[in-house]
């Protein structure tokens, strides 16, 4: 600090510059609170199933416990509906979609293009697509593919980034974003 006649001189900082960095502050903590936020609190998932048009709202969490009939409920909207197997979800998946769902502060249902993908239809949309991986994490329900009513997936994508927990897929042309339960990364 500067001194002038026995008087120190204060940095001025500009009400945007210190918004700016209140902001990017509340950000960085955001998933921190989210987590301890959510720790014991109820938590609630809807969805619609783009390709079935089956529809779903459970709370899937509640008193520190996950609802195993409700679990079973959202194994079989997520199942494959191209061959009907059904396979259990990992329920991390679902509370990094509950955890978007509030940092979105949206109560839409998420809309569905593809939860659990059996063996078959992985490699059989692998063939026709270069987006599918040969071991997808759909294959083991640790990933959704998804957009949020009322709420761009571009926007989405961000938000899910920002979580720093597990993969996160941008599908601009196709309008959905890629969530999963594995190692964090981001394509």
């Amino acid at each position: 600090m500067s001194h002038d006649s026995g008087r120190r001189i204060r940095p001025v900082v500009r009400r945007r510059d210190f918004l700016r960095g209140v902001g990017f502050a509340a950000l960085g903590l955001a998933p921190l609170g989210v987590a301890y936020a959510r720790a014991m609190e109820r938590r609630s998932l809807s969805f619609v199933h783009t390709h079935t048009g089956e529809t779903l709202s459970t709370v899937y969490f509640e008193g520190g416990a996950y609802r195993t009939a409700s679990l079973q409920r959202v194994n079989h909207l997520l199942r494959d509906f191209r061959t009907d197997d059904v396979h259990p979800i990992d329920p991390r998946v679902l509370d990094i979609l509950f955890d978007l769902q509030v940092l979105a502060n949206r109560d839409e249902p998420y809309q569905v293009i593809s939860g659990y993908r059996a063996p078959v239809t992985n490699a059989t949309l692998r063939k026709s697509s270069g987006g599918v991986a040969e071991h997808s994490l759909h294959m083991q329900g640790q990933a959704i593919d998804v957009r949020l009513g009322g709420f761009s997936t571009r926007n989405l994508r961000e938000l899910a980034l920002s979580l720093q927990r597990g993969g996160v897929g941008f599908y601009p042309k196709s309008d959905f974003v890629h969530l999963d339960s594995g190692r964090v990364r981001f394509w």
